[in-house]
């Protein structure tokens, strides 16, 4: 049995053994409440878990470079007070417009997160940790400390998240077609696979010619884009924009990452793992409450789980290893699929 095969076998076991946790886990709460089993419910916990899909999918690209992107919930509110502060300023600004909006800002605040750890060398988890603050303190200053509530939302914004396409809410389409450009990018790009070689081994990587500081360039600002795009879509949802929105969701986006299988330490992880990942959560976060668990339980539960994933990963990495690409295959390991 070669190498890339057991390596790929690994990858997927853990993919099987998270999906056949979540299907027991929602056959247990259907036994005891059957409403859970009912496809309006999997479509509410698809519809709450949208969001959480399109930062994972940006978190992921930045997890593969070694690095980590705390500044992704201060990005979002900072993105969609922006947007809330510009459509109201300006009432006849096109929906498109407005998405576009969204991105560019985002992908700007990301830009800035790559830079200052490429042009200075610093620690992408002291860089992230000191925008998220300062994205928040920017917050404050464009609105004055003041709530954007629901009767000053654009109502193009607060429709798009209310849209039904097709039978399946917006926020599942676009969530889908996120995931969907991500796989692209990590399976059928360069650019992508690369992304996995730089995790697996930076300095290997360097000597391959690399472009390193364009690529961890690229990871930021993709994921700061995709931020952006979570702004609006929450500011959409939720209808309300503060300083402290979000706050602190972070750590559940970095929490689905890691349950999913995507290596804190680089060049591991997959599609399918971090769309798992979400899914656990989304799952969980809807069954406690059915069956009656404590909000303070539910904390302390979700942070076993993160501990938990997280010693399989390290335990996984020592064990397999690390390489550029599989031998005869030309793909990165853990390259999504």
């Amino acid at each position: 049995m070669t190498a890339a095969f057991t390596n790929h076998w690994h990858a997927r076991r853990r993919e099987w053994l998270l999906a056949a946790i979540i299907v027991l886990i929602v056959l247990a709460v259907g036994w005891r409440a059957p409403v859970f089993l009912s496809a309006r419910n999997a479509l509410d916990i698809g519809n709450d878990s949208a969001i959480l899909v399109i930062l994972v999918m940006g978190q992921m690209l930045v997890l593969l470079t070694r690095g980590v992107d705390l500044s992704v919930a201060s990005n979002l509110a900072l993105t969609g007070m922006l947007c809330a502060l510009a459509a109201r300023a300006w009432p006849g600004m096109p929906l498109v417009l407005m998405l576009l909006m969204a991105c560019a800002i985002g992908a700007l605040l990301g830009a800035v997160n790559g830079w200052l750890i490429m042009r200075f060398s610093l620690p992408p988890i002291v860089v992230t940790l000191g925008t998220l603050s300062a994205y928040r303190g920017a917050i404050f200053v464009a609105s004055g400390g003041a709530w954007i509530s629901d009767h000053e939302i654009h109502p193009l914004i607060k429709g798009l998240p209310r849209e039904t396409w097709l039978g399946l809410p917006a926020l599942i389409w676009f969530a889908f077609a996120v995931a969907l450009a991500t796989a692209w990018l990590l399976r059928w790009r360069r650019e992508g696979r690369e992304l996995y070689a730089y995790g697996g081994n930076p300095h290997a990587a360097l000597y391959a010619g690399i472009p390193v500081r364009q690529r961890l360039v690229m990871a930021y600002t993709l994921s700061g884009l995709l931020a952006g795009l979570a702004g609006l879509l929450w500011v959409g949802r939720y209808s309300i924009a503060f300083t402290e929105l979000a706050s602190g969701y972070e750590l559940t986006v970095i929490a689905a990452c890691v349950i999913g299988g995507v290596s804190i330490g680089g060049g591991v992880g997959t599609i399918a793992g971090a769309l798992l990942g979400v899914l656990f959560i989304g799952v969980v976060n809807g069954a406690l409450p059915v069956i009656q668990v404590s909000p303070f339980w539910q904390q302390a539960i979700a942070g076993a789980v993160i501990l938990v994933s997280v010693v399989l990963n390290a335990r996984a990495d020592r064990t397999q290893g690390r390489q550029i690409l599989d031998k005869g295959q030309g793909q990165p390991q853990g390259a999504a699929a």
